[in-house]
C-alpha cells in the first residue's frame, strides 16, 4: 500500500506547507559570530587586550587633545598628500568622532559632542585655503567652516548619538544591578 496523493485519496485535510526560513549567507554568519564574540568579551579587559581591541579610557580633557591633535595631523597629511581636500579631511573626521566617543571614560560622556567640533576646527587650520597675510588665512578659516559644515554636523551627530546609547546602557547597566542586589 502507497502513501495517499492529497486530500481526496486520503479524505483528510490538506496539511500546510511548512516554510524554512532562509539560511544566512557566509557573511551574515561572520558578522553574527563576530558580535558574540565582542559581547562575550564587554567588560573583560584581559580578553580585549589579548585580542589586540583597544579599550582606552580617557578623561574629557584627554579625548579633547587626542581628538584635535588626530585632526591636526590628519589635516596635515591631507595636506601633503591629497593637496588640501576638504572632502578626504570630512572623510577623516567621522571615524575620529566615534573613536574620541567610544574611548572617553563614562563619567565625561558628555564632552565628546563638544570636542569634536573644536578638533575640526584646529585640523582646518592646515586644509584651509587662506589669502595673505593674518586676515586672509581667517577668511579662508571661516569659508572652510562654512562650506564644511555638513561634515562637522555629521561628526557631532555621530558623536552625540554614540554618547546618548553608551549612556542608555550606563543607566540599564545600574539599574539592573540595583535590581538584582540581595535585599538587605
Amino acid at each position: 500500500m502507497g502513501r495517499s496523493a492529497g486530500p481526496a485519496a486520503g479524505g483528510g485535510a490538506r496539511r500546510p506547507a511548512t516554510v524554512r526560513p532562509a539560511r544566512p549567507g557566509p557573511l551574515v554568519l561572520r558578522a553574527l559570530h563576530a558580535v558574540r564574540a565582542l559581547r562575550e568579551m564587554r567588560g573583560t579587559r584581559a580578553v580585549s587586550g589579548m585580542c589586540g581591541l583597544p579599550n582606552p579610557r580617557l578623561t574629557g580633557l584627554g579625548s579633547g587633545l587626542l581628538c584635535a591633535a588626530v585632526m591636526l595631523v590628519l589635516g596635515l597629511l591631507d595636506q601633503l598628500l591629497f593637496g588640501a581636500s576638504p572632502t578626504v579631511y570630512g572623510v577623516l573626521f567621522l571615524p575620529v568622532c566615534l573613536l574620541t566617543a567610544l574611548w572617553v571614560r563614562k563619567g565625561d560622556l558628555l564632552t565628546a559632542p563638544v570636542v569634536v567640533p573644536i578638533a575640526f576646527a584646529v585640523g582646518l587650520v592646515a586644509v584651509a585655503e587662506g589669502g595673505k597675510g593674518p586676515g586672509g588665512w581667517l577668511m579662508g578659516l571661516v569659508t572652510a567652516l562654512a562650506t564644511e559644515a555638513g561634515w562637522l554636523y555629521g561628526g557631532t551627530l555621530i558623536a552625540g548619538s554614540t554618547v546618548i546609547v553608551r549612556r542608555i546602557r550606563l543607566v540599564r547597566d545600574r539599574a539592573d544591578t540595583v535590581r538584582n542586589r540581595p535585599p538587605v
